[in-house]
């Protein structure tokens, strides 16, 4: 990019920056944005978090992000970090056109990462706690082998999805916790007892002591990676704190997770707000116009979370802008208060409440939602058109980020120290073959026999793996 396009664009961003913090009422963190090449884009895409640990899967992400660039199948236009300052790139061949759009777009989102109250105990300065966590998986690496660190992290990353999205709630509050605070802030793994805190004569607990002490931890529990972390009796020191760094990125991005819809639907109404305050010329007007018809349009086969939560945040404010008359005299509305009422949603809902309140029968008609399923494995087919099924399927489907809710139902099991974890069923088979895969990177963190309770075929089913052989009853 020449220098006349850059002086162009810190131009723009100061006229955005003004029409949504001054005319749009917006509140975002201050915001550094990046010019980019696509090889550093699609890194930071596949990373999700620039300077993270290395693994195989983000090379695998990378190389189909980039694949599917090179082929003009698609294009990440932007990658925005929530934190504070927030940090966006700009992918370096888009139009100066196509720069302002994503610059608005940014605008909404980093507003949305301040503001959202799912967002708020989120660490605003996790780039830099990543950093420091790669440092330290380079570490292991140098000390106990690259091999050995990636195949301990194929395991922890097969069940990092499974953790409390509301673990900050219940944190501990004792006094050996008030000393893992002390040393999570300077780096170190914060549930683990080092030599020195047990006491120079005091040895490490017996079988049965630990079995005892595992059989008082309070059951059952949804976050499996924290569980294994605390109460494993195969784990080394260094590999607990490797479970700790996961945890502690994951539950980073747990918000991002929980407002996907909302998030993009925010930004997207937005972007189209600033872009139609700004002085654009009659092809930049039609520019815009293809490019916000591409962002929130519907995609075949598939829900488009821009589309769906512009749709909706574009009707809450017409419907709170001009309630009806029944809508006045039953919830007291005045009109007029369509802006105000979009902020308050941006502020408190995630996107289950978000489908659950605002997702009218109007607008499922109007965007020709439904469901549809594989009927006899042979073809899919409309099976549901009523709005509520099809609103309630939406947050069904989103319900623990869409993966199967699995809990810890007794960490000594028969007496045996094994592992019994529990499939809370809700009309959704499992993929047995997936499960099993799994159930071997559990054992591995676990060291014993692990069990998991299922339902197959409306029958309900117990898979055992025992570190050699996979049976079931």
């Amino acid at each position: 990019m020449i220098d006349r396009e850059v002086r162009e664009l810190e131009k723009a961003v100061e006229q955005i920056w003004e029409i949504a913090t001054v005319k749009m009422g917006l509140d975002p963190f201050p915001v550094n944005f990046e010019i980019v090449p696509a090889t550093v884009m699609y890194e930071v895409g596949s990373y999700a978090l620039p300077g993270r640990y290395s693994h195989w899967t983000f090379g695998k992400a990378y190389h189909r992000m980039k694949m599917m660039y090179d082929f003009g199948l698609s294009r990440i236009y932007e990658v925005v970090i929530n934190s504070n300052p927030s940090y966006a790139f700009l992918l370096e061949t888009n139009s100066p056109l196509q720069n302002k759009l994503v610059i608005a777009h940014v605008l909404g989102h980093v507003d949305f990462f301040k503001n959202n109250h799912w967002f708020s105990n989120t660490n605003r300065r996790m780039v830099d706690q990543t950093a420091r966590h790669a440092r330290r998986m380079e570490e292991y690496e140098f000390t106990h082998g690259r091999k050995v660190v990636e195949e301990f992290l194929d395991a922890v990353l097969s069940i990092e999805e499974h953790i409390d999205p509301h673990f900050f709630i219940r944190k501990e509050s004792d006094d050996q916790d008030k000393k893992t605070d002390k040393r999570k802030k300077e780096g170190r793994y914060d549930d683990l007892l080092t030599k020195s805190e047990l006491g120079e004569d005091e040895s490490p607990p017996t079988a049965s002591e630990e079995r005892a002490r595992r059989s008082k931890v309070r059951l059952p529990e949804k976050d499996i990676v924290y569980f294994l972390m605390k109460n494993s009796p195969a784990l080394e020191d260094w590999q607990r704190d490797v479970m700790s760094m996961l945890h502690e990125e994951m539950e980073y991005f747990v918000p991002q997770m929980q407002t996907k819809i909302m998030n993009e639907g925010f930004a997207s109404y937005w972007h189209s707000r600033i872009m139609r305050e700004m002085e654009l010329s009659d092809s930049e007007h039609i520019e815009f116009a293809e490019l916000h018809s591409g962002v929130v349009s519907p995609h075949k086969g598939q829900l488009n979370p821009y589309y769906l939560g512009y749709k909706i945040f574009e009707d809450i404010e017409k419907r709170w802008d001009n309630p009806t008359d029944e809508e006045r005299e039953k919830f007291g509305r005045k009109g007029g208060e369509g802006r105000e009422k979009i902020f308050e949603v941006r502020e408190v809902d995630n996107d289950i409440s978000f489908l659950r309140n605002y997702l009218t029968e109007e607008l499922c008609e109007e965007l020709d939602l439904f469901v549809y399923e594989l009927v006899d494995d042979e073809e899919w087919t409309v099976t549901e058109k009523r709005w509520e099924r099809v609103r309630d399927q939406l947050v069904a489907n989103m319900t623990n980020f869409g993966f199967p809710y699995i809990e810890v139902a007794d960490g000594d099991y028969e007496g045996n120290s094994e592992l019994f974890l529990m499939h809370r069923y809700e009309g959704v088979e499992m993929d047995i073959k997936y499960a099993r895969k799994t159930l071997e990177y559990v054992h591995k963190l676990w060291g014993r026999m692990v069990h998991l309770e299922t339902v197959v075929d409306e029958e309900p089913m117990v898979l055992h793996y025992d570190g050699n052989e996979h049976t079931e009853d």
